[in-house]
């Protein structure tokens, strides 16, 4: 009878604890869009005499699933980044640019701004606001 090398029961062990964790992870950790914001989209803000311009970082986010507020001297940029159509047995590898609902609140001390021009193009979402006089 030949004798069994512990080296390939190990390893075999070792490849089953990571198919079980592999599996593991797929069932109780798929992203799910969250009913709060959970996370902020990053912004520039520019102003003239004349107007104040906001550009907001909103790649992969369609424009129906975007809503712009003026609430009482702030801009509500809200809504949410849904991941693409994935097959069910996807392994995600890197999750680093942000999914789920956003909200960013942006307060400006200019309380008389009317919102003139909004485009979401290029994955920017650009908002101007003219300052009434």
């Amino acid at each position: 009878m030949a004798a069994h090398d512990p080296r390939d029961w190990m390893w075999d062990e070792a490849c089953a604890m990571l198919e079980r964790a592999t599996r593991t992870q797929r069932q109780f950790f798929q992203p799910t869009p969250s009913a709060t914001p959970s996370w902020e989209p990053p912004v520039d803000i520019f102003e003239t005499d004349r107007d104040v311009q906001i550009i907001a970082a909103l790649p992969g986010v369609d424009p129906q699933d975007l809503a712009v507020e003026l609430d009482d001297g702030e801009v509500v940029i809200k809504g949410v980044r849904r991941l693409p159509p994935l097959p069910r047995d996807t392994a995600v590898h890197r999750l680093e640019i942000p999914y789920g609902r956003f909200e960013r609140r942006i307060r400006l001390a200019m309380a008389a701004l009317r919102l003139t021009h909004s485009e979401l193009a290029a994955g920017c979402l650009t908002l101007r606001l003219a300052k009434r006089r």
